[in-house]
């Protein structure tokens, strides 16, 4: 009851608040927005859920920001996999740093790629499980008490008690920054699912069978679309959508938890989403370390960066150039993978 309560009390509330608040296969040239060659330095970093501090320690690791917390990556294209939000208080301040960084970024020819991920979905879709207090605090300011007040106003006299209990400040403002026309769910809205580089594809899930051949623009329109005209069908049938069924591109773990056996259903996907390797989040690394799997085709870079969620857990990111991908870590450098020379080849000539 208290649920429906919320979902129909929050719009009269909301009103208030918005006025306050194998081999690989040979790759083809690249034909989308979301496709893109000739880039000498990518630096990827998974999961964040909140960790500000160890994201500002891993990119200044990876040479990304400086000591001001300014870009210093130059051409470098960093791609950060989603999943900035739940699970830890920092979200809204990772999610203005990698907003900031992207105009920096383009100011010296480099790029960041911020990418969905689940959460972000859940967030979107009104799904708040897994918030923090220290996410709906960071939303919080002097008006909250009268903007709570006037949200719980809304419900029936019987549940207001327990509805003022049940809602924290900042609540009501979170709610309406990451709604579709509030300032984080218009940004949101705005990201992709997936990106190619250099032939190599990145998500935050990971491709299915089922969703292979899909190609990165076709899923990140149509997780769009789910996100923006669609969202009410959405929200009515999420397991039906793209983006939030089990095997779609922000929730599948298949390539990070089938045993090497499924490498021969890896090659299919590979090819058919005409890649050479994909890199991944949204599964913890089960040793905290930067996971190369199927022969240098998949790569897991998850390591639990928030440490209320994984106490072992670690930041971490994932270097590619000149053929090499390197794990970076605030303590050591691995070499994880080299690509075989004719890729390597092939990787030059695209550049």
């Amino acid at each position: 009851m208290l649920r429906k309560v919320i979902g129909f009390g929050l719009a009269g509330a909301l009103a208030v608040a918005v006025s306050t608040a194998t081999a690989p296969p040979r790759l083809a040239a690249a034909t989308s927005p979301c496709e893109i060659d000739r880039v000498d330095r990518i630096v990827a970093v998974g999961d964040v859920h909140g960790a500000y501090d160890r994201f500002v320690e891993i990119l200044q690791t990876a040479g990304i920001i400086d000591a001001r917390l300014r870009w210093s990556g130059g051409r470098t294209h960093l791609i950060q996999l989603g999943d900035v939000v739940d699970r830890g208080p920092d979200s809204r301040k990772a999610l203005d740093l990698i907003d900031r960084l992207q105009d920096e970024a383009q100011r010296s020819g480099g790029a960041v790629h911020a990418l969905l991920g689940n959460h972000e979905i859940m967030r979107m879709l009104g799904d708040l499980r897994y918030v923090t207090p220290g996410e709906y605090d960071a939303f919080a300011t002097a008006k909250s008490e009268r903007i709570r007040s006037d949200f719980v106003n809304e419900a029936e006299q019987s549940v207001r008690s327990q509805l003022l209990k049940d809602t924290p400040l900042g609540f009501v403002e979170m709610r309406v920054a990451f709604g579709r026309n509030g300032s984080y769910g218009e940004r949101l809205r705005k990201l992709d699912v997936a990106v190619k580089v250099n032939g190599i594809l990145f998500l935050h899930g990971g491709i299915s069978p089922e969703v292979a051949g899909m190609p990165c623009d076709a899923i990140n329109t149509a997780v769009r679309r789910e996100m923006t005209t669609d969202i009410e069908k959405t929200r009515r049938a999420p397991l039906e959508s793209l983006s939030a069924r089990e095997n779609g591109p922000l929730w599948y773990r298949g390539l990070a938890q089938e045993p090497e056996t499924f490498a021969p259903r890896v090659d299919e996907i590979l090819a058919k989403e005409n890649v050479r390797a994909i890199v991944i989040g949204h599964t913890v690394a089960p040793d905290g370390r930067i996971q190369m799997r199927f022969g240098g085709k998949v790569f897991q870079i998850d390591t639990g960066m928030q440490p209320a969620y994984i106490e072992t857990g670690r930041a971490s990111a994932l270097e590619i150039q000149g053929g090499v991908f390197t794990a970076i870590y605030t303590d050591r450098r691995d070499v994880l993978f080299t690509l075989p020379a004719e890729a390597q080849k092939t990787a030059a000539i695209s550049r």
